[in-house]
């Protein structure tokens, strides 16, 4: 059962190291989503979960194990996360980078793979979604990662339309920009039944990457009750970055 969510973008450039030489003085914007996404995948582990499942569009649908690593190589940047060869798609690089970064996961094994071996953390889930998938099959991928254990939480990694990157820096684009403002809306009201009626044809328009993990996160929390939380909505180098967490309400 669902029990927390969190969602966050992928930029290769969150990671510092990444960034070189400007890792000691980044944009404003980009250190306020790192932060964001520092504390939305904090409250992931508040909530004690006993999995946590990293989902992220990639070339088509695959479970990895927690130790698989990961590499910004395919964009020039040096950088490895994880040891062995690198088999993550840019989403579950970044994925694991955020839990690892908090702490989560350090030796641990996928389900069905073992014990972790570090004993008491919750297990880790890395799954990649095609991207080009349709809705339906998003949401029943979504519902069967909720029916792994009694506790999930989920980490939705994907960004939201980068068209105005391609376009002159500050130019208008309304329908990127109601598209980002819509699913911004919906990560913030916890609102599962909008997400899952994304179009996924929007995607090639609006150059979205997010929609099938979105999706995904829509399915394992159909029947759950949610309150949302948006906690970053930017866009330092035309892409619009959503940092948003998913919990149960509160008893009074």
């Amino acid at each position: 059962m669902l029990t927390a969510a969190a969602v966050c973008p992928h930029p290769p450039l969150l990671i510092p190291a990444a960034i070189g030489a400007a890792a000691s003085d980044p944009p404003p914007a980009l250190c306020a989503v790192r932060d964001a996404c520092d504390l939305a995948v904090h409250a992931l582990a508040a909530a004690e979960p006993g999995l946590i499942a990293v989902v992220g569009g990639g070339p088509a649908d695959r479970e990895y194990d927690a130790a698989a690593a990961g590499s910004l190589s395919e964009f020039g940047v040096p950088v490895t996360v994880g040891e062995g060869e690198p088999v993550l798609p840019l989403s579950l690089t970044v994925g694991r980078w955020l839990l690892g970064r908090a702490g989560i996961g350090a030796g641990a094994r996928a389900p069905g793979h073992g014990p972790q071996a570090l004993g008491h953390g919750p297990q880790v889930l890395l799954q990649a979604v095609d991207q080009r998938a349709s809705a339906d099959d998003c949401l029943k991928l979504g519902a069967a990662i909720a029916e792994r254990a009694p506790r999930v939480a989920l980490l939705a990694m994907g960004d939201a339309s980068a068209r105005r990157a391609r376009d002159i820096e500050g130019a208008p684009d309304p329908p990127a920009q109601d598209y980002d403002d819509e699913v911004a809306e919906a990560l913030a009201a916890a609102d599962a039944r909008w997400l899952g009626r994304l179009d996924p044809a929007l995607d090639g328009e609006l150059l979205v990457a997010g929609r099938a993990a979105w999706q995904v996160l829509a399915g394992a929390a159909a029947g759950a009750r949610m309150c949302g939380r948006l906690r970053c909505m930017a866009s330092p180098y035309g892409v619009t970055y959503l940092v948003a967490s998913w919990e149960e309400p509160r008893a009074d």
